[in-house]
């Protein structure tokens, strides 16, 4: 929750505490469950390696207990790190891996969290160049958070990049779910996710030559990526301001 508000120095003291109190334990299921929300911490803030390492040494747990949740979180998330950090065939044994077991959960009620598991796959998917797969997910997402407005959140922003991507590039339709994405942050103080929707606008805008409108997204994006200390958005952000100047 800390890390979804921007909030990450004090995100980083409760999950070095959740290791630290479930490692001894020799229990899998307790292992994972402290690793897979210390690894969104560094997922949200752009820290590539760091979310590797936590997500991967979960799931080498959890797998060796057999237990069968949170692992498809887990394994989701290794999709989207390892598509970030440009491991591509790696990415997409885990993205085909990842999807499988979701039905099936859903089936047993464990829904909670189907949103945000979608949303990480879409996300993989986008990364990797599988636009129509990102999009199936990406709805997905939206269709599993109707009572997560966060979740749904993330999920309108990732079809937002989506919809700006240059090899489908649909101004409209990219600007109407950036919208939508920030009317659900905004209030909530998720200031990573508002940031990025700003930047996503800033880029938008100065694909179609609205100079002034991009300049003032790509500001305030930069501002909040500065505050935040989330140094991986800060230089895409400020190099397309670089590019606009």
């Amino acid at each position: 929750s800390l890390a979804q508000l921007g909030r990450f120095a004090e995100a980083a003291e409760y999950e070095a505490e959740a290791i630290r109190l479930a490692e001894p334990t020799h229990h899998a299921y307790t292992i994972g469950l402290a690793h897979n929300p210390a690894a969104t911490v560094h997922l949200l803030k752009g820290d590539w390696a760091k979310a590797r390492s936590l997500i991967e040494h979960a799931i080498a747990v959890l797998r060796t207990g057999n237990v069968v949740f949170p692992l498809p979180g887990a394994v989701a998330y290794s999709a989207w790190v390892l598509a970030q950090l440009g491991e591509a065939s790696e990415a997409l044994t885990r993205l085909q891996e990842g999807e499988q077991p979701l039905d099936r959960l859903a089936g047993r009620g464990l829904v909670g969290a189907l949103g945000w598991i979608y949303h990480a796959l879409g996300r993989a998917s986008l990364l990797l160049g599988r636009l129509d797969e990102a999009r199936r997910l990406g709805d997905r997402a939206v269709e599993s958070s109707p009572r997560q407005p966060g979740y749904a959140a993330h999920a309108l922003h990732l079809l937002g990049d989506i919809a700006t991507h240059p090899d489908r590039f649909d101004a409209e339709s990219g600007e109407a779910h950036y919208r939508q994405a920030l009317a659900l942050a905004e209030p909530r103080g998720m200031r990573p996710l508002v940031a990025h929707c700003h930047l996503g606008l800033g880029k938008l805008y100065a694909r179609t030559d609205k100079r002034e409108q991009a300049r003032e997204h790509l500001t305030t994006a930069t501002t909040m990526y500065r505050k935040m200390d989330m140094r991986f958005w800060l230089e895409q952000a400020e190099a397309e301001l670089a590019e606009l100047r």
